[in-house]
């Protein structure tokens, strides 16, 4: 009789001890995660052994309402070789319904790359990327906080020489 009991109390305790509503999106409205896609590759400058690049960056917010990029984290592969990794803080602002882009370098040491990507890069050809991390993104909504985002894209960029600098 006493098993009964205690069962009896601690099934409702459980079911009463829900987790807190966390502050987010108001009731009804779904935040969906922006997209991400490398579409360019560009060669900044070429050196003997170390060549700096910029890829540019498209993120496309599905939203109703602006995202700010607040910071990203990446791993970028070529050829399945690991090219660069880094972080950035205070990206952009994505209005909503919209797409925007933005640039980020890297460089590449040639004694480190494998010779296919190398080749690749010198003939100026596709290169088959992978871009993976994670993102900070904050909605422009009153009171709603900064969720991550894990993104993980690949697929062909050419790579191009860049005709300005700056």
């Amino acid at each position: 009789m006493r098993k009964f009991l205690f069962f009896l109390l601690i099934v409702p305790a459980f079911f009463s001890c829900k987790t807190p509503p966390q502050a987010g999106a108001p009731e009804g409205m779904q935040i969906l995660e922006p997209a991400f896609d490398v579409t360019s590759i560009y060669i900044i400058q070429a050196d003997i052994v170390v060549t700096q690049f910029e890829a540019v960056l498209r993120v496309e917010n599905p939203n109703d309402f602006a995202l700010e990029l607040s910071s990203i984290s990446y791993e970028l592969y070529g050829n399945g070789r690991f090219w660069a990794g880094h972080s950035v803080a205070d990206i952009m602002r994505i209005p909503a319904n919209s797409t925007e882009e933005t640039r980020f370098r890297f460089e590449m040491n040639f004694i480190n790359m494998s010779r296919p990507l190398l080749d690749d890069v010198i003939a100026m050809r596709q290169v088959n990327y992978r871009f993976k991390g994670n993102a900070e993104v904050r909605p422009a909504l009153p009171d709603v906080p900064f969720f991550s985002v894990a993104f993980d894209c690949s697929g062909l960029s050419e790579v191009k020489r860049r005709a300005t600098r700056d």
